[in-house]
């Protein structure tokens, strides 16, 4: 970073002492604006001065000095036109000695610009759009030097700020000229749950917005700028210091480099000067962003590309922090049909948003199989992951059509695209209202085999569903649900009453509540799991490991489930067992609960069946000496996944590099399927697999008979099972398993449709 300029300083001071009086002062806009232009011009001796605005989506010359004054709002140029459309359109600056050798350049005779050779240019930036430009122009060729250029950046901010205020906007002048580019977009991701929705774009973060760009009192603005550092600089180490980041290698690489940007000293410098030259903080925080934004475009390198993603999420935390605009969207609340942007979001995160209002998630990140996925599909809600660039495309408030279905988002759609998704919409629909007949039919397949469809839940809204699906009852309870909406730890008798009315609403259907399971992408603020970092947080300290080590964790949740289940039948199941042992002790502390309250002479539970998840695979080396311990199993596909792949679940890299068609896979879970049917154990999928159709007709080629999913699949999964005949997939599934094709997904898939089997 070079050293602080003082000539670069006085020069922009000058501008904005000059601008600032433009400001105060009265007049109509185009007196204003032309006192602008001689201002700058004035300031950085250059012979032209001019100040292109849009409006009707075109640039308008509005004021100049230099330039044929006769040219003034004649002369028009579109987006891209010319080197003046060419920094509006990519938002770039440009500083030429030699204009014409520009492949852009486009000579207007109107302007008499034919006798000025060297050109600069910057765009006049509001809300990340350029909404206009400001040109230099000089008869000698020469190029402007990095002194004039920030200067010309400096007087941009305040032209954004005069263009868009109401006292300088007129109706004469400008009336459109900072409407924002409206043109449609598409943008394709990785399909996460399944979905349509049309709704307005609101970020997770939203961004902060620059009222004022002129400072009154440098020092104060220098103050705020040093504590926002400071408070910055704290969360970064507290945030890196944080077991769910700590997964080691590459990550980590990629944090240290985080924290080599907030601590650099070079970009701390530059902001002061910005602010030397009189500039508010979050101002000055911009244009140094701006100046950040324009030279890494200029870079080729792919890994300094990555970089800026990095600089632009720093620069927006320090403006967040600065401004004091620190809340989330969901802490302010959402309006109706909300579409919400993020760059990722963690599963408490999530359920902080009204469910009522929030409508799809597009994700510049996300897998299939991290935990918030997996609860927006309990929720209903689509998610579009890994759409890159969301954040620079989609403004606050736009009109999004999400097709998760198709993996695609349009942004600002024109009319045809409207109604060719609502054709989609309503044929989406029309599919719903069939699945919602078999509600009350079985699901059994066209050989006569019945199938037991499940859902999984957690949250208490869930529960209406298991009737309104009509699902055999709930596989899954993750009772971690619970403690993650809650800010504090929940109690004994809370647990209780929640638990007992998981119980009453399900009526005489089983519910099966897995024990809790936090730890890796879910992590409790007040609840420390680890006391240090974790390299590996997925395979680290997490559910059943908690469980035992805080055993008085564990010993309220068992009394509150016992409690809740006095004269019922309960199903308690162990998350991420590996070995016996932590399965027995699991039991044990169940069994001396149980035994205190029998002591109490309270009213205990008719039956406890106890089972445990097939998450690790070193469980499955040992179902021979479990078999007369457990009483039920349950595979979950998710964990298994990371675990046999050995790759990280919320790693975005890894989001599509392994199937859960994998010939790995459905090898390893026949064997299991083939050990428990062998050793008379029970045996069922609680994982996502089983929602999807064409994977869950695997599974019951596979010998799976018991599935618990997402409540949106029962209908999928009822329609698919109903329209197979279990006979034939079982003979092509044993071919796949001997073949190991490479596209197994590919080879089911044609043969389903071959069979007519219903994939939705």
């Amino acid at each position: 970073m070079p050293a602080t300029d003082p000539a670069s300083t006085k020069t922009a001071r000058n501008i904005l002492t000059g601008l600032r009086a433009i400001m105060a002062s009265r007049g109509n806009a185009q007196k204003k604006l032309n006192k602008v232009v001689d201002t700058i011009a004035e300031a950085v001796s250059s012979e032209v001065c001019s100040i292109y605005l849009r409006r009707d989506g075109v640039l308008e010359l509005f004021a100049t000095r230099g330039l044929n004054a006769e040219a003034v709002h004649v002369t028009k140029l579109a987006m891209g036109e010319g080197l003046t459309g060419y920094i509006a359109k990519n938002v770039e600056t440009l500083n030429l000695d030699e204009a014409a050798s520009h492949p852009d350049f486009q000579y207007r005779p109107e302007t008499g610009e034919e006798k000025f050779h060297s050109f600069a240019g910057v765009p006049i930036i509001r809300n990340q759009q350029a909404i206009g430009v400001l040109c230099a122009q000089h008869v000698e060729p020469r190029r402007y030097s990095e002194v004039e250029i920030e200067a010309f950046q400096t007087a941009a901010m305040v032209l954004s700020e005069l263009i868009s205020s109401a006292d300088f906007v007129d109706d004469n002048i400008a009336g459109e000229a900072a409407t924002l580019d409206n043109g449609a977009n598409r943008l394709s991701g990785l399909q996460l749950v399944k979905g349509k929705a049309s709704g307005h774009a609101v970020f997770h973060q939203p961004r902060v917005k620059i009222e004022h760009t002129v400072a009154e009192d440098t020092e104060a603005e220098r103050h705020r700028v040093y504590s926002a550092f400071d408070k910055m600089r704290a969360q970064i180490d507290q945030m890196t210091s944080q077991a769910e980041f700590g997964v080691g290698g590459e990550h980590e690489e990629v944090l240290e480099t985080y924290k080599m940007f907030a601590y650099d000293e070079g970009w701390s410098r530059r902001i002061n000067e910005a602010i030397d030259s009189g500039l508010t903080a979050e101002a000055a925080i911009e244009r140094v962003q701006q100046h950040t934004r324009m030279r890494m475009r200029q870079i080729d390198d792919p890994l300094l590309a990555e970089r800026m993603h990095d600089l632009e999420d720093l620069a927006n935390r320090l403006l967040r922090t600065v401004s004091g605009q620190m809340g989330t969207a969901a802490k302010m609340g959402l309006r109706e049909d909300t579409i919400l942007i993020a760059r990722n979001l963690g599963p408490a995160e999530l359920l902080e948003y009204d469910r009522r209002k929030l409508k799809g998630v597009v994700l510049e990140e996300g897998s299939l199989t991290a935990h918030v996925t997996i609860i927006a599909r309990a929720m209903g809600i689509p998610i579009l992951g890994q759409v890159k660039n969301i954040r620079q495309v989609v403004r606050e408030d736009d009109h999004l059509l999400l097709n998760v279905d198709d993996n695609v988002v349009f942004v600002r759609p024109g009319p045809s695209v409207e109604e060719a998704f609502e054709a989609q919409l309503e044929l989406s629909q029309k599919k719903r209202a069939a699945y919602s007949e078999l509600r009350d039919k079985e699901a059994v397949t066209k050989d006569g085999v019945r199938i037991t469809v499940n859902i999984n839940a957690g949250l208490r809204d869930d529960l209406a569903l298991l009737n309104l699906t009509g699902a055999d009852g709930i596989g899954l309870f993750r009772t971690e649900f619970q403690f993650l909406v809650a800010a504090t730890m929940p109690g004994r008798t809370a647990q209780t009453r929640f638990y007992r009315d998981v119980l009453d609403a399900a009526g005489d259907k089983p519910v099966i509540f897995r024990t809790v399971d936090i730890g890796g992408d879910k992590p409790l603020p007040y609840f420390q799991a680890s006391q240090s970092k974790e390299d590996n947080p997925a395979m680290g300290w997490r559910a059943i490991r908690i469980g035992l080590e805080r055993d008085a964790l564990m010993k309220v949740q068992a009394r509150a489930l016992i409690e809740a289940a006095a004269g019922r039948k309960l199903n308690v199941m162990f998350p991420m067992v590996a070995e016996p042992w932590e399965f027995d002790e699991a039991k044990a502390v169940f069994e001396t609960q149980r035994e205190y309250l029998r002591g109490q002479k309270k009213m205990l539970p008719s039956q406890i069946r106890y089972g445990a998840m097939l998450e690790v695979p070193a469980l499955a080396e040992f179902l021979d000496l479990m078999a007369d311990r457990l009483d039920f199993l349950s595979i979950g596909t998710n964990d298994l996944t990371q675990f046999l792949f050995a790759a990280d679940r919320s790693n975005p890299r890894l989001a599509e590099r392994f199937d859960w068609m994998s010939p790995a896979i459905l090898r390893f879970i026949h064997r299991v399927s083939g050990d428990a049917e062998r050793l008379g154990i029970s045996l069922g999928v609680c994982g996502e697999m089983g929602g999807r159709p064409l994977d869950a007709l695997a599974l019951l080629g596979l010998g799976v008979r018991n599935l618990s999913i997402t409540p949106a699949s029962v209908g999928p999964i009822k329609a698919m099972v109903r329209s197979l005949d279990l006979g034939q997939a079982r003979q092509e599934i044993q071919t796949i398993l001997k073949e190991a094709p490479a596209e197994p997904r590919i080879c089911l898939e044609q043969w389903a449709n071959k069979h007519q089997v219903d994939l939705g």
